[in-house]
């Protein structure tokens, strides 16, 4: 089709595909005039009528609304300002989608019954500012107003659960699981009372910082004594906790002795939630990092060797 040529209604749909009663639609509004008419009223268009009706059906099809589209095709707002704008909705209407097929993934694989659904459906669909909220608050709740360990309440803000645009089932699980430990009045008692610890070693001038290389020390000799199935009950348990109380004594400049050994303890029983290792094994699967170890197995057995040597 020429400039020069013209078309009628009928043969316009034929090439758009949009059909009659849609172009005399767009005629009759103004937004693709006819070009002329023929001597007996019917309406024609030439090419630059295809064009526009070409770009009218375009951005239609993108779920332009018609009051914008005008405004496009009389040059009141640019073309690339409202593509970036509904690129904008589009990648919110992605994430939504996303997110739904991933709810309904989950239900599937875990024979979920109406009300996980419901809820899981409701947890998943917040604002990432409002999944930031819920463990902000339970850092407030837990920490706030209390002198505890600034680097532990700073670890906790700055490990923010952030949920992924396309979740696997196993995030939107975890960050289900997630919120419910969370919102766990006893779970937010018992880390409340870690921090009150914490305030009170603090006020007694003892550090309460976290020292990974004593961690990785700990770390180190148990689970050689736990591969070696030696009794935390035992004269080679006596020998380990020897050598890890000196640690302790020299990282917290104090006597190595049965005080220290009975503090050591004292912190440890402190810390002794299982479900503290859960939260931060919910975090991880949220946020996609590797699973961090489980070291309760590792501090349960210095803890009863500690009793042990105590006695």
């Amino acid at each position: 089709m020429d400039d020069a040529t013209l078309c009628t209604i009928g043969a316009l749909a034929e090439r758009t595909g949009l059909s009659v009663k849609t172009i005399r639609f767009y005629s009759d509004t103004g937004i693709v005039p006819p070009t002329d008419h023929s001597p007996a009223g019917y309406r024609l268009y030439d090419a630059r009528a295809l064009a526009r009706l070409e770009l009218v059906r375009t951005l239609r099809a993108l779920d332009i609304d018609l009051a914008t589209v005008r405004a496009i095709l009389a040059r009141e707002i640019s073309l690339s300002a409202v593509a970036a704008a509904h690129a904008d909705a589009l990648d919110v209407q992605i994430r939504t989608l996303r997110l739904r097929r991933a709810v309904l993934r989950a239900v599937s694989e875990r024979g979920s019954n109406p009300q996980e659904m419901e809820l899981m459906h409701e947890l998943v669909n917040l604002s990432d500012s409002e999944r930031r909220r819920l463990v902000h608050d339970f850092v407030d709740e837990t920490f706030g107003a209390v002198d505890a360990n600034p680097a532990v309440a700073e670890l906790l803000r700055s490990s923010m659960p952030d949920l992924p645009a396309d979740p696997a089932t196993e995030q939107v699980v975890a960050w289900m699981s997630l919120v419910e430990l969370v919102r766990d009045e006893t779970f937010r008692a018992a880390v409340r009372r870690m921090a009150e610890y914490q305030a009170r070693e603090r006020a007694a001038g003892d550090d309460t910082g976290l020292h990974h290389d004593l961690t990785e020390a700990v770390r180190d000799e148990v689970t050689r004594a736990l591969a070696a199935g030696i009794d935390p009950d035992s004269a080679a348990a006596l020998r380990i906790v020897d050598r890890l109380s000196a640690q302790y004594a020299a990282t917290f400049g104090k006597p190595d002795d049965s005080v220290l050994r009975s503090w050591i303890l004292e912190r440890l029983e402190v810390a002794d939630d299982p479900r503290v290792v859960r939260y931060w094994q919910l975090v991880s699967t949220v946020n996609g990092w590797p699973a961090p170890p489980d070291l309760g197995p590792v501090f349960g057995w210095f803890a009863a060797a500690l009793r042990a040597a105590t006695r």
